[in-house]
């Protein structure tokens, strides 16, 4: 479905493009892909998307679990999150509820794409001089 903006209150078997936003105020699970603009998930909503969400905006007042490649995600006081996000900026308010692996960067590149030189030099070895001494972490992105 190609649509000019939509509200999600049934099933949604197929895929979902949206050129502006998307509503989503439903229970249950989402076998296709969204994506839109702006995505918002209504307070009264718990979603489960078995494929990636793609929205410059996500807006997560209910519950959500799936992959999500965003530019903003912002989850609510009420709000709850589970699954992969790659985004530019997440915001998780006071009360609101996120679990999952998180990549900051890029939106279009992959967490091995967005620290290639880290990746080379911590293959290297150690520092340390000891020669059972295990590999520094990478840092945080």
């Amino acid at each position: 479905m190609v649509c000019r903006c939509a509200l999600i209150e049934g099933r949604l078997r197929g895929n979902l493009h949206c050129d502006d936003t998307a509503t989503i105020n439903y229970s249950g699970k989402i076998p296709g892909r969204i994506s839109a603009r702006h995505i918002v998930v209504d307070r009264k909503a718990d979603i489960h998307c078995f494929r990636t969400v793609r929205a410059e905006n996500i807006e997560i007042k209910g519950r959500m679990s799936g992959e999500i490649i965003a530019q903003t995600v912002t989850v609510y006081r009420k709000g709850s999150l589970e699954g992969d996000v790659t985004a530019r900026a997440i915001s998780v308010e006071k009360g609101g509820v996120f679990s999952g692996q998180l990549v900051i960067g890029q939106t279009g590149l992959t967490q091995g794409e967005l620290l290639p030189e880290q990746a080379a030099t911590a293959s290297h070895g150690t520092d340390s001089g000891f020669p059972d001494a295990a590999a520094r972490p990478l840092p945080a992105t």
